[in-house]
């Protein structure tokens, strides 16, 4: 990696900084650059602070660096809060409009406001002219930021795009003729290979949901799982999709049951706060083995908790919701690319065995922004697991809905299908579905759900080695953690240390036999988790035995990136 620059915009909700980091984000990656965006804001409307970081390279990026290159401050506060931040780099900022206590030799003034107003006409441009002038600092083209401004402002007519820009030509001219020698970083685009795009997790898991079917998704809108939601909604049409905005997350969970009974592939998006509304639904889904995915975007708690940053505990949660004991799946994607295969793997998951199954994502994977490759539709097959007419009339004349088998997979066949009843109840019932409260039956129907969760045991991934196979200390993580621990993997190695990763993505029912082979040979083993407890060191030790050496945890509402890693280790005198 040659290249490796930090772009963060600063300033209070309302400014327009996500606005600058999107038009940058954007235009950089239609520069040739992988690009990693993500975004620090507060549960208010106006006001606070809040910052949208961009990081830039000529290589793969899937974490954030704490070093900034490129700050645009649009108040005080940002200069105030991220100068110590900054390495041999600039601060844009507008002098006319923020007072400044220091004249720190970083600090580069464009007037923004003046030139939105003098060349654009309206004081509405001021971000525009930042964008340009960022990219005026990277001594970048402006094309790629022209096309961008074309197709973001489309819709509103040809004079809001050339206002815009004229004011960003303005602010990039700005910068070539008053910074000295040009501009900062003298910057080479390089050649794009592949079709990447700029993606979110959120958007990824909802391209994911419509290609592998989807027909019914019911929520009600909670940070950060709304992106999802809103993907599938804006696209509902084109795809034939039902998509309800519940009263609450009680009846979203029961609209998705009531949708897949009939045989609808359905699912529910929400946060942990909504969750706990689901959590007798959930139960109703286990006990009338009733199929349907719920997308559990973290973030922390208890009660309403930071509900705009990002946490991993709502694990042993969704592994122990529901009174009772039922068959369930846990899956925990750590990219976009995961995101999007493995919303459509629970799918098929959840049909095949008839269970609920959770995806877990967290508010730093729902909305940072990935570069990725196109998407391969190619590898998503939908596995519906259904009884035909044809089969109902040869194979199942006194069709049972729960009926006992080996594996404990009964079939399933849809109210209304050739004359046939199937019935359901949340009451303990025999193989019809009628009520039983015998302790015969109970036993029977107990082994026969929870048979399913060996033989899915044996379907679900190994966790992924990244790094040295031999090397003497193992990171081990799940879900979003694993762009941050591959980097810091790399850079252990690149140091002296031989680190690798096991990162973990299929949670449970845990392979353990396959994690036990894997793990063998690792002399140190570190957990690394964004919650308090350690949960999932607790559920490793819980599902194969295996104690970690130490964990290192972060619950303070941020990610983690690859320096916080190394810099826990170091003090906690593992390297």
């Amino acid at each position: 990696m040659n290249l490796d620059l930090t772009i963060k915009i600063g300033g209070a909700a309302g400014q327009g900084l996500e606005t600058i980091g999107n038009v940058l984000s954007k235009s950089l990656l239609r520069s040739g650059f992988f690009v990693f965006s993500t975004q620090y804001y507060l549960s208010r409307i106006r006001g606070g602070h809040n910052t949208f970081q961009i990081r830039i390279s000529d290589a793969e990026v899937r974490a954030m660096d704490e070093n900034v290159d490129i700050l645009i401050a649009l108040d005080r506060t940002s200069v105030d809060r991220h100068l110590d931040e900054m390495t041999d780099g600039v601060v844009i900022v507008d002098r006319d409009v923020v007072e400044l206590g220091s004249d720190h030799d970083s600090i580069f003034h464009v007037p923004m406001l003046k030139i939105a107003k003098e060349v654009g006409g309206n004081k509405i441009y001021a971000n525009t002219v930042a964008a340009g002038a960022a990219i005026g600092l990277l001594c970048l083209g402006l094309d790629p930021l022209n096309e961008v401004l074309k197709g973001m402002f489309l819709k509103k007519g040809q004079e809001i795009i050339d206002s815009n820009l004229r004011v960003a030509k303005a602010g990039y001219d700005y910068v070539r003729e008053n910074y000295p020698h040009g501009c900062k970083f003298n910057v080479s685009a390089p050649e794009a290979k592949g079709d990447r795009m700029l993606i979110a997790g959120s958007e990824a898991a909802g391209l994911g949901a419509l290609a592998a079917g989807v027909q019914f998704m019911s929520a009600y809108p909670m940070t950060p799982s709304t992106g999802v939601l809103n993907y599938v909604a804006g696209h509902a049409g084109e795809f034939g999709v039902v998509v309800e905005q519940a009263e609450d997350e009680i009846a979203a969970l029961n609209m998705a049951l009531g949708a897949s009974f009939t045989g609808a592939r359905s699912m529910v998006t929400t946060a942990g706060g909504g969750f706990s509304l689901m959590v007798e639904a959930l139960g109703l889904a286990g006990i009338t083995e009733t199929p349907v995915l719920i997308f559990l975007a973290q973030r922390p708690g208890p009660a309403t908790g930071l509900p705009t940053m990002t946490e991993q505990g709502d694990l042993l949660f969704a592994l122990h919701a529901a009174q009772g004991e039922f068959p369930r799946c846990i899956l925990a994607p750590g990219t976009p690319d995961e995101c999007f295969y493995m919303v459509a793997d629970a799918f098929n998951i959840a049909e095949k065995y008839q269970i609920p199954v959770f995806v877990m994502s967290d508010q730093y994977l729902a909305d940072s922004l990935f570069t990725c490759d196109r998407f391969d539709t190619s590898r998503i097959t939908i596995e519906r697991h259904l009884l035909s007419d044809q089969e109902l009339r040869t194979k199942h004349g006194d069709y049972r809905r729960y009926k006992l088998t080996p594996n404990g997979i009964s079939p399933r066949a849809l109210p209304g299908q050739e004359g046939m009843l199937v019935c359901a109840d949340s009451d303990e019932h025999d193989e019809f579905g009628r009520i039983d409260e015998s302790q015969e039956n109970r036993i029977r129907m107990v082994d026969k759900r929870m048979r399913k969760l060996e033989m899915l045991r044996e379907e679900m991934n190994p966790p992924s080695l990244y790094g040295p196979r031999d090397a003497k200390l193992t990171l081990i993580g799940w879900g979003s953690t694993y762009g941050p621990l591959a980097e810091a993997v790399d850079m252990l190695n690149e140091d002296g240390h031989p680190t690798n990763l096991l990162h973990f993505n299929h949670i449970y029912p845990m392979p353990a036999e396959k994690v036990k082979e894997t793990l063998a040979r690792s002399k140190k083993r570190i957990c690394v988790e964004n919650n308090y407890t350690g949960q999932f060191a607790r559920l490793l030790r819980a599902e194969t035995g295996i104690e970690v050496s130490d964990r290192v945890l972060r619950y303070d509402g941020l990610p983690f990136t690859p320096m916080s890693i190394i810099e826990a280790l170091r003090e906690k005198q593992v390297i």
